[in-house]
């Protein structure tokens, strides 16, 4: 599984990267890759507009706010 977490850095995005980290690590997966993008190219290239966003194996989950630990394991399916 691949966890995406874009933003440019904001207090919302950094937020938004310590729950998607702590959830996983608290979850002991092996097969998680947790990857941080803040690069404005890369974020717009996705189709990116509304951050924080979570994309879980390349599709949109969340935008536009920080999710809960809950809401996030939710979307994952744990």
């Amino acid at each position: 599984m691949e966890i995406k977490i874009y933003g440019p850095g904001c207090a919302k995005c950094q937020a938004t990267w310590r729950v998607a980290q702590k959830v996983v690590d608290e979850a002991g997966r092996d097969d998680v890759q947790l990857t941080k993008v803040t690069d404005m190219e890369q974020l717009l290239a996705a189709g990116i507009l509304t951050t924080p966003a979570v994309v879980v194996d390349g599709v949109v989950r969340i935008k536009g706010h920080v999710p809960s630990e809950k809401e996030l394991k939710e979307v994952l399916g744990w």
